[in-house]
C-alpha cells in the first residue's frame, strides 16, 4: 500500500516533467523547421540551443567532456575569463591569436563580450555558454570560414570532440536543407564535414583550452600544438 501511495504522490512530477520534455521537443522542431524553410538567423540557432541545453543529450556532451581531465577542471571551475578587449589584443604580434581574433570581430562587428556576467549553474549550461563564448576561436584555429557551409564544417568538427546536440541538429538540418532546396551545393557540403570530421578526429580538446591565457602565442604554434591542420 505505502508503495502504491508513493506511485501516486509521484505522479505529478511526472506528469509536470514530461509536459516540460514535450515541450522543449517543440520548441527545437520549431526552430529545426525554421531553418530548413531557409531561415538563417541566429535567432533560431539560439532558440534551439537553449531547448537542447534541457535534454538529456546535452547532460551526456557535458558528461563525455568531464572524462578529459583538463576539460573537467573548466567544468569544475566555471571557468569564465574577463572581458575581450579587442583593442588591446591589437597591440599583440599580427601573427598572434589575439591579433587575428580582435580583427576578425572587428572586420565583422561582432560583440566578443556577449557573454560577460553570465553564469551556468549546471555542467550543461556552462557547456553551452563557453562553446558559444569561443565560437568564434574555433573558426579561426580550424580554418573554417563563416559561410553556411564553413559553419556546418565547424559543426562537424564537434562531433568526433564531444557529442554536441546542437551540432548534430544543424548538420542534419544543412544535409536535408541543401538536398531539397540546392542540391548543387551538396558535394561542397559533403566535403566540408567529411573535412571537419577527420580534422576533429586527429585534434587533440579544443573545449579543454583557455586561450584568453596565450592570446600572444602565434596562431600556427597554437595549431601545431592541438595537431591541427587548418583549412
Amino acid at each position: 500500500m505505502k508503495l502504491m501511495d508513493a506511485f501516486k504522490a509521484n505522479q505529478p512530477f511526472v506528469a509536470e516533467n514530461q509536459q516540460h520534455n514535450h515541450f522543449q521537443m517543440l520548441l527545437i522542431f520549431k526552430s529545426f523547421f525554421a531553418m530548413l524553410a531557409g531561415d538563417e538567423s541566429l535567432e533560431s540557432v539560439g532558440e534551439m540551443s537553449d531547448a537542447l541545453v534541457e535534454t538529456p543529450a546535452f547532460d551526456l556532451a557535458a558528461q563525455h567532456l568531464n572524462r578529459d581531465p583538463a576539460c573537467a577542471v573548466l567544468i569544475r571551475d566555471r571557468y569564465i575569463p574577463p572581458a575581450h578587449d579587442l583593442n588591446k589584443l591589437l597591440t599583440y604580434p599580427q601573427n598572434s591569436l589575439g591579433y587575428i581574433y580582435a580583427t576578425t570581430m572587428k572586420q565583422a562587428g561582432f560583440d566578443p563580450n556577449l557573454h560577460t556576467g553570465m553564469t551556468a549553474e549546471s555542467d550543461a549550461k556552462y557547456v553551452e555558454l563557453r562553446l558559444s563564448q569561443t565560437h568564434d576561436i574555433w573558426h579561426i584555429v580550424t580554418g573554417f570560414d563563416t559561410s553556411v557551409i564553413g559553419e556546418i564544417g565547424l559543426q562537424a568538427f564537434h562531433l568526433p570532440q564531444l557529442p554536441y546536440p546542437l551540432a548534430t541538429m544543424l548538420v542534419a538540418n544543412s544535409l536535408m536543407s541543401s538536398t531539397l532546396l540546392a542540391p548543387e551545393e551538396l558535394p561542397h557540403l559533403l566535403d566540408a564535414i567529411a573535412q571537419g570530421l577527420q580534422m576533429g578526429k586527429t585534434a587533440k580538446a579544443l573545449f579543454a583550452q583557455k586561450w584568453e591565457e596565450a592570446w600572444d602565442k602565434p596562431l600556427a604554434q597554437w595549431q601545431a600544438e592541438l595537431n591541427i591542420q587548418p583549412i
